[in-house]
């Protein structure tokens, strides 16, 4: 038992291990290129990473990557259309119920990625756990999900700039795409350090929103008006959803939080991406997954409930799409408690989250079209790499999608092109955390019918395979009830209708042709394989914990 849990990179281990026998006839170069995908972890000198992308993201990086992934425009304004929705209660649920979602699918995606830290990650798990179709369309639909996005943070940047001056929005968008092309086509580490800029920015921000929130409602603002949960009783907990009263009005208040609060949250996973670009994935990877649960409290949690303490529901500046920090409930509820200045200051940090999102969103895009080029379901171009092991081909198809953002520019305006597209990539995130769920539940499958013990593993996530389960059907039922509300009398939109359920369509097509004209099988769990594309910690330079006392405690909370 214990020979079958060493990691082990030969080909000939892997054939000659009985939990292994049969490797070479099961998979074939058409079907899933594990040959070409080992070559490439071979010829990759030093600390390389898969199809010669560089591990050179440190402790720092990654911590502050995790730190910052999904702290963007969706939790510092989204929120506000949220609340008016739902109500302060109906949000805080959601937040709960969506947070409790993406904890179950970071554990089993964190024990997947420490074991196995493949480029791209997610698509290239699908193909090796499920099906290679499974993995062409997750790769689509993961793909067009941030890639899209791009345009999403960027529409939001030039809605955050109208803030302060009416200055066209076609600069503003022009300079935030150059700004994100330039720093995915250098070097990964200037990715790594602008995260540890923007993240900080971002998480010092929320965090002073998190005081100052406690401060207003604790009566030590300017107005020392003591608000407690005065809210939660006059306008109320929940709302009425759509005129309908009573506990079914409420309860669609609450559907109607989910999507919004599901936009909040993808990102969070975003840490697992840079998998195979990390220096020691073994080390760094569980910690950072290990503090998705406080980040979920704190920043998601935490904030959604002082939100709904600070601001009423029925503020009508909460619905205003306006985009900016004057649809902000933190800025709102510090403007009614009388606190001069920081609305600027919030507005500034908005918009160093929508551009730090993008910048996030061009850089996974990428990765995603590098495992689909490794994985032989796109042009092998897109797998070369510069001397500094930036996938250039692959950052440039990623890019081309961030000037969709000039679609805000026309008669919609940038509110309703942000709307579209925040719909549309929420939807294809929420199934592809169903989808990395499902790989999950696999390679648990694989592990016992092979017989390794998981404790072996560098990283065991918690409460598996329950929590995988969780993740599954939680992510499906979110994305079937997305677009309730065009089902409710009198609020048919077609528009509304194939924006809400047009990502289904796209998760699905993909899929089916793959297996028509690949005629892919799906993984027998005692075939499925558990060797190739380990990561040997011995090639990992040497670590240097912290030394001062600040850095040993920011190691001690991040």
């Amino acid at each position: 038992m214990a020979e079958t849990s060493k990691t082990s990179s030969s080909r000939s281990e892997k054939v000659n291990n009985p939990a292994n026998a049969g490797y070479e006839q099961n998979f074939t170069n058409a079907e899933l290129p594990y040959g070409d995908l080992e070559n490439s972890l071979s010829k990759t000198v030093g600390v390389g990473g898969v199809g010669s992308t560089q591990r050179r993201l440190n402790r720092r990086h990654v911590t502050f990557i995790g730190l910052g992934g999904g702290i963007g425009t969706g939790l510092f304004i989204g929120t506000g259309a949220a609340l008016a929705k739902a109500g302060p209660a109906g949000l805080l649920m959601a937040f709960i119920v969506v947070g409790a979602v993406i904890w179950s699918v970071m554990e089993g995606l964190a024990e997947m990625a420490t074991l196995i830290p493949q480029a791209g990650t997610f698509p290239h798990y699908a193909t090796r756990f499920i099906d290679p179709a499974v993995g062409f369309t997750l790769a689509i639909s993961y793909g067009y999900c941030y890639t899209i996005a791009i345009a999403s943070e960027v529409s939001a940047a030039a809605l955050v700039v109208s803030y302060w001056t009416d200055i066209t929005p076609a600069l503003v968008i022009s300079i935030s795409l150059a700004l994100i092309f330039a720093i995915n086509i250098m070097h990964v580490k200037f990715f790594g350090e602008s995260e540890v800029v923007s993240a900080s920015i971002k998480v010092i921000c929320f965090v002073g929103l998190i005081f100052v929130s406690l401060v207003i409602t604790l009566g030590g603002a300017p107005n020392h008006d003591r608000i407690g949960f005065r809210y939660w009783k006059n306008p109320g907990a929940f709302t009425n959803y759509n005129g309908i009263t009573g506990s079914k009005g409420h309860f669609l208040g609450f559907l109607s939080a989910l999507i919004n609060a599901s936009f909040s949250f993808i990102g969070v996973e975003t840490v697992v991406i840079a998998a195979a670009e990390t220096v020691n994935p073994h080390k760094y990877l569980p910690k950072a997954t290990k503090r998705v649960t406080y980040r979920i409290a704190i920043f998601y949690i935490l904030g959604a409930l002082l939100i709904g303490m600070i601001v009423p529901y029925n503020d009508p500046a909460l619905s205003s799409g306006t985009g900016n920090a004057n649809s902000s409930p933190w800025v709102l509820g510090i403007k009614r408690a009388g606190i001069p200045a920081l609305d600027s200051i919030i507005n500034a940090c908005i918009l160093v989250s929508a551009w730090s999102a993008g910048n996030s969103y061009c850089y996974i895009g990428a990765r995603i079209i590098v495992a689909m080029s490794i994985d032989r379901q796109l042009p092998q171009i897109f797998k070369k790499t510069n001397k500094n092991g930036v996938p250039y081909w692959a950052v440039i198809a990623s890019f081309l999608f961030g000037p969709l953002a000039y679609l805000s520019l026309g008669s919609g305006g940038a509110a309703q092109a942000f709307s579209w597209i925040l719909t549309l990539s929420t939807v294809a995130g929420l199934l592809a955390w169903m989808t990395l769920s499902i790989c999950f539940l696999r390679f648990y499958a694989a592990c016992k019918a092979q017989g390794v013990d998981r404790n072996s593993l560098p990283y065991k996530g918690r409460f598996q395979p329950y929590a995988a389960w969780v993740g599954t059907i939680g992510s499906l039922l979110i994305t079937l009830l997305s677009g309730f509300s065009v089902f409710l009398k009198g609020n048919w939109s077609s528009s509304n209708f194939v924006a809400n359920y047009i990502g289904i369509p796209i998760f699905i097509v993909p899929f089916v042709l793959w297996k028509i004209f690949k005629r892919t099988s799906f993984r027998k769990a005692s075939e499925i394989d558990l060797w190739s594309g380990r990561f040997d910690p011995s090639e990992a330079p040497e670590d240097h914990p912290p030394t001062t006392w600040w850095g040993k405690a920011l190691d001690w909370a991040f």
